[in-house]
């Protein structure tokens, strides 16, 4: 199947009724049936029209050199950024992520950093306008078609713990006692690159597997008993069969079933009975690489379409992080997962079932960082001693809770952004001010003050961007420019100096704002400050574990904040409006997120037309 295929899909999602689907719809197609293997590689059509390189050298490079270079030189190279490396178009071009940072602090006013001459307005447009067209337009002359890698991903925890369940019925989470999985590109544990398999490990599967074929519920495992017409070593041959096709998520290949056989053979001889036979068995296939690993075969090179049962993997860990079941089993070995309409039928199908809450549960908790609740982020007990785990495990609730019903009920992905209802028990109800919910189980909730909704002004995300005594602004903004904007500031300097964790004023009198603004005067430090610090602030009405407030040390609470373009805002509401102006880098950003989880890799360069594309289709 030809690589080309993927714009034909693309054009066909692009009527689609609301965002949200549309992105769900064309991440599996574009990402997971056809551009082959582990890669993301678009086709040459551009989606603008072409720069002229002559225009980048006349008039572009020029103006790069006067405002930047002196910064980013081969003499003084900040942030590793040395612009003399960028000699033509092309340069630039295979630079994406460099200089789509580059071109978001030309629009946002936040490079050159005060104190350095200014371009003028007419120069900053002419420098943001021409490195977005040409970021845009890149084709493959540029970035040449590229699949990428071909991974051999190990099952994480989480699809270890689901993939039994559907396996057996099990539900104890065995993988819950392996070592935790690490987080790679793009930010979740599902990244092969970071699924090692240390020898500890080694030796909690052969544990686990015993334990679930001692749990597994009989008529899960004997799946056909021995009659007068059926020997027990035949029905023993037909559960094996059984058992590990599903395992291995694909036809068994010669000689695997007369292997595991042998062992069931071997424990017969010993005497033992024909269940704990194929129990002993089936402990063999629980360890077998094909049921650890999601393996995808690279006989005919980098560039062969996957086959029908690797992409019914791919889809199945991708929205359910778990096996496939019968239906996707079933058009598999028919070979009718690619026909037309089946494949969005199926992820229709699919994010109706309950097993898509495994979707939000890991990729919006990654993606949003709620994890972290549970692992690195406590507020001081002594001054919050209304932040407990039963208000952590609400908070964590209510963030995931919202993400799962834009899923489930299609609605537009910038009801993320800003929305008029949130998931609420007693607990967190109570947290907010919000009467008329009382006790423990989460519920949709409509919101009358527009100063909650949306992920923003959640007390999970205000939680773990807050220190534990005091809120953070730098946390705060940081946090929306990387999870929600995709525009991450660069690392700090190693010899920046750190704030009090107090947010009384100091003994020169000044409050923690005006510290902090005398902090981000420092040039080292303005350019960065300036893009995170207005955005942090427009959430200082709530502390440290999202609980309103009007006041901070006696004193009424500042929640302006002027950004670096020049627009000056007021408050979470006013703030929102901000970011719903930028829905495309959110649109973006998004996208990006998802791919990388639905590939369980990070993205490469030539992955970015793709995310061009998608990105287009979902605007649309």
């Amino acid at each position: 199947m030809p690589l080309r295929t993927t714009d034909r899909f693309v054009r066909r999602f692009a009527a689609c009724r609301t965002p949200l689907l549309t992105l769900l719809l064309a991440v599996p197609p574009v990402a997971l049936a056809f551009l082959p293997r582990q890669g993301t590689a678009a086709s040459a059509t551009a989606l603008s029209p072409a720069p002229d390189p002559a225009v980048y050298t006349r008039e572009i490079k020029p103006l790069l050199t006067q405002y930047c270079a002196p910064c980013h030189g081969a003499k003084k190279a900040h942030g590793g950024v040395n612009f003399e490396k960028y000699p033509d178009l092309a340069s630039i071009q295979k630079s994406q992520a460099t200089f789509r940072s580059v071109t978001s602090q030309i629009h946002e006013r936040a490079m050159p950093p005060d104190g350095s001459p200014q371009p003028t307005q007419a120069e900053r447009d002419k420098m943001d306008a021409y490195l977005t067209l040409a970021l845009n337009s890149v084709g493959e002359d540029v970035l040449p078609k590229n699949p990428g890698r071909v991974l051999i991903h190990r099952l994480s925890r989480l699809e270890y713990n689901n993939t039994v369940r559907d396996l057996f019925g099990v539900t104890s989470r065995p993988a819950d006692r392996f070592p935790a999985d690490g987080s790679g590109g793009g930010g979740f544990d599902n990244n092969a690159d970071t699924l090692f398999v240390p020898p500890i490990l080694m030796e909690r599967y052969l544990t686990a597997a015993a334990e679930i074929l001692r749990d597994a519920p009989k008529e899960r495992v004997f799946v056909v008993r021995p009659t007068a017409t059926r020997s027990p070593r035949q029905a023993a041959r037909e559960i094996l069969a059984h058992h590990a096709t599903r395992a291995y998520r694909r036809p068994l290949e010669s000689g695997e079933i007369d292997r595991l056989l042998l062992l069931y053979d071997r424990a017969i001889k010993d005497r033992e009975t024909h269940e704990n036979a194929v129990r002993f068995a089936l402990k063999a296939v629980l360890i077998a690489p094909s049921f650890l690993f999601r393996i995808e075969s690279d006989k005919a090179g980098n560039e062969s379409p996957l086959s029908e049962y690797e992409l019914a993997s791919r889809l199945s860990y991708f929205l359910w992080a778990s096996m496939p079941d019968d239906t996707l089993f079933a058009l598999a070995r028919q070979k009718k997962l690619r026909s037309p309409g089946v494949l969005e039928a199926q992820i229709e199908r699919m994010l109706r079932s309950p097993k898509s809450r495994a979707f939000s549960d890991s990729f919006a908790a990654q993606w949003l960082r709620v994890r972290d609740l549970y692992t690195s982020v406590q507020p001081d007990p002594k001054m919050f001693p209304a932040w407990t785990p039963a208000l952590r495990d609400a908070a964590y609730g209510e963030s995931v809770g919202l993400f799962d019903s834009v899923i489930r009920n299609n609605e537009s992905l910038l009801t993320l952004l800003d929305s008029d209802y949130t998931f609420l028990n007693g607990d967190l109800a109570r947290h907010y001010g919000i009467e008329g919910v009382y006790g423990p189980e989460m519920r949709r909730v409509a919101l009358t003050d527009r100063r909650r909704g949306g992920v923003l002004t959640q007390a999970s995300v205000l939680t773990l961007t807050s220190y534990n005594r005091r809120t953070s602004p730098v946390l705060r903004g940081k946090w929306v420019l990387e999870e929600i904007l995709g525009t991450p500031p660069p690392p700090p300097p190693p010899s920046v100096a750190t704030l009090s964790q107090d947010d009384k004023p100091n003994k020169e009198g000044l409050t923690f704002r005006q510290r902090l603004e005398a902090h981000r005067s420092k040039p080292e430090c303005a350019s960065c400050h300036s893009r995170m610090d207005p955005l942090g602030f427009g959430l200082e009405n709530f502390d440290v574990t999202g609980k309103w407030r009007t006041k901070i040390a006696d004193a009424p609470v500042d929640s302006s904040g002027t950004l670096t373009s020049g627009e000056k805002f007021s408050g979470p509401i006013e703030l929102k409006a901000q970011l719903l102006r930028r829905k495309g880098d959110f649109a973006r950003n998004l996208t990006e997120k998802m791919l990388a989880y639905a590939l369980g890799r990070g993205l490469e360069p030539y992955d970015l037309p793709t995310v061009r594309k998608i990105t287009t289709t979902l605007e649309k």
